[in-house]
């Protein structure tokens, strides 16, 4: 595999580009810019330097993508940040809102024989705390269909398999009314003109939440 960047800069790079070239097959550097929340120079300037590095392929006017060894690096990273999110909430008792900010300093800082420790004393886990597929040592990750619980149809039931919510407000608003890892549901009721969705959970319990939040929960149909 080949050596990590010697800058937490780059590294985030290569995390941001991976993570925005799951919905496009090259990242536009306005993209980045509000991922990153930096400067459009800068980060021309680091996408130049990476090209250079053979870890991204950038053409002006075109964006970025990845190169093999660029997204090695990328998934190298995310295995960190993902393990360390599930140590903090299994061991440490943080709460499922905080651990990402922890992770993101975290996840520079430790070396890989921690990381393989870690996953050692986890027991190698297939997720992190979030739902979100932890890659292994060799870069694999579990995939799984999942849609946001907004699509499910009212006949069907699901389990809770992920949250996506943008920031740990959501998160944690999504938390209180009920919902978990894992946690059996269905649409019992939905309001026309993408109003409100009720959910029904396994326990009989129902909240009433809306097409935002329920976008932000992805779940897995249960055949």
């Amino acid at each position: 595999m080949p050596e990590m960047p010697q800058s937490k800069a780059a590294e985030d790079f290569l995390k941001a580009v991976y993570a925005l070239q799951q919905h496009s097959e090259r990242v536009s550097t306005n993209a980045l810019s509000e991922a990153l929340d930096r400067t459009a120079p800068s980060v021309t300037d680091m996408a130049q330097r990476l090209a250079e590095s053979g870890l991204v392929d950038y053409v002006k006017h075109r964006g970025v993508r990845l190169t093999d060894e660029g997204q090695a690096i990328a998934l190298k990273i995310i295995r960190r940040h993902r393990l360390i999110e599930a140590f903090l909430v299994r061991e440490l008792n943080y709460g499922l809102h905080e651990v990402h900010d922890e992770a993101e300093k975290l996840e520079h800082a430790v070396s890989d024989r921690f990381i393989d420790a870690l996953a050692d004393k986890l027991d190698h886990p297939p997720f992190d705390p979030h739902g979100d597929p932890i890659p292994g040592s060799d870069g694999q990750m579990v995939t799984r269909q999942l849609i946001p619980l907004a699509q499910l149809a009212p006949s069907l039931h699901a389990t809770v398999a992920q949250f996506s919510a943008d920031g740990p407000e959501l998160l944690q608003f999504i938390l209180a009314l009920g919902f978990q890892l894992g946690e059996a549901v269905q649409v019992a009721a939905r309001e026309p003109f993408e109003g409100s969705l009720t959910i029904r959970f396994s326990s009989g319990q129902q909240a009433r939440i809306s097409l935002m939040v329920a976008n932000a929960i992805l779940v897995e149909k249960i055949t």
